[in-house]
């Protein structure tokens, strides 16, 4: 089966669990057409269906409750509880349990399409050394979240950028177009469970973002309050994409939060699953961060340094991991991460010229 054909596959078992946006979907299709980059985060359900027939070996290492579709563009900033400016991975909407291997080698493949976009000034193997290093010595020393203040002043400049701004990202979030059609209750719920106070008056407007869930129904909840704006938005949630390309067999069910809560992490109080809804605060240092707004031409080893022990945050969330994927890690051989990813980078490379060519909008 091509990548044309599983696309099809996917994406009417979606419309089964789900109403889509067509006019998303379609948008998303176009843009897988442009880059490899943006065809990787786009397709997490190929990379889902392919990766243990290409990596059997691989796939069949020490399982955790993963985030599956990691990527470079899959991290971000948020406030804790105590407001705090935390940096991590701030989407889990593949949340699944696989080999722990997927994530390092999914991660390490992004970083080699966004080097080779000129996003990273990083090539080849010190790719993966860099992300698989930190990795291990995270898991040895039980995980520490990435707290943006004294000791992560690095991160915290590198995270930094103009949409970052008050004035420029609330500017941006004007220009969203208002929700039109029939909004479904569960949505308005969720998102009216995350206001300061009941019966607040807010606008409700359309969000066009990411790629991997484009197509999903996305609405944001725009309302003045105590002398500012507040905003609120919820994306609808379906199980795992591994779910579908393992015939069902795993578990069927959204697994966000379970991850959130067993992570090394300072959570967002802003963040919850509802139902089928995963609705969180939006605000201007509340998001993803994406290659175009990365500083990090000169911080590139250390970036993905800090990718990797956060993830190995995310995977001392399964307990007694840590010893399994510790001893399968020291016995492998040479760079088994480095050939890994390279095996898979070729074969996204390679779907994504059969895209281009055959894919359809």
């Amino acid at each position: 089966m091509n990548v044309v054909k599983a696309t099809r596959q996917y994406e009417d078992w979606l419309s089964r669990r789900m109403p889509l946006v067509r006019k998303d979907l379609r948008l998303k299709h176009q843009r897988m057409k442009l880059v490899p980059y943006r065809f990787l985060r786009a397709t997490f359900y190929r990379w889902a269906q392919i990766w243990p027939r290409e990596c059997p070996y691989l796939a069949e290492a020490p399982r955790v409750l993963g985030v599956g579709d990691l990527h470079i563009e899959n991290f971000g900033t948020w406030r804790d509880a105590e407001g705090r400016l935390i940096w991590g991975v701030n989407d889990f909407d593949e949340a699944y349990p696989i080999s722990y291997a997927n994530d390092l080698v999914r991660l390490a493949v992004s970083a080699h399409l966004a080097a080779q976009a000129g996003h990273l000034a990083l090539k080849g193997a010190g790719i993966c050394e860099a992300i698989l290093e930190s990795y291990l010595q995270g898991l040895r020393q039980g995980g520490r979240p990435f707290v943006l203040g004294e000791q992560n002043e690095w991160l915290r400049l590198i995270a930094e950028s103009d949409l970052r701004d008050p004035v420029v990202f609330w500017r941006k979030m004007d220009t969203l177009p208002p929700a039109k059609g029939k909004v479904p209750p569960s949505a308005l719920a969720a998102i009216e469970r995350l206001m300061p106070l009941r019966d607040l008056a807010y606008r409700l407007k359309s969000r066009v973002s990411g790629l991997g869930s484009l197509g999903h129904m996305r609405y944001v909840a725009i309302c003045d309050w105590k002398g500012g704006r507040i905003a609120r938005e919820a994306k609808a949630l379906v199980p795992s994409a591994c779910s579908w390309a393992a015939g069902y067999r795993g578990p069927n069910k959204i697994l966000y939060q379970t991850l959130m809560t067993q992570a090394v992490r300072c959570p967002d109080p802003f963040v919850q699953v509802c139902g089928e809804w995963i609705v969180r605060r939006l605000s201007p240092h509340c998001s993803r961060i994406e290659l175009a707004d990365l500083r990090a031409q000169t911080e590139g080893t250390r970036l993905l340094r800090a990718m990797g022990w956060e993830t190995a945050n995310i995977h001392l969330g399964t307990k007694g991991a840590a010893k399994a994927i510790l001893r399968h890690a020291k016995n492998q051989k040479g760079r088994w991460l480095h050939e890994a990813t390279q095996a898979m980078l070729k074969i996204v490379v390679d779907d994504w010229k059969t895209w281009r060519k055959q894919g359809y909008t």
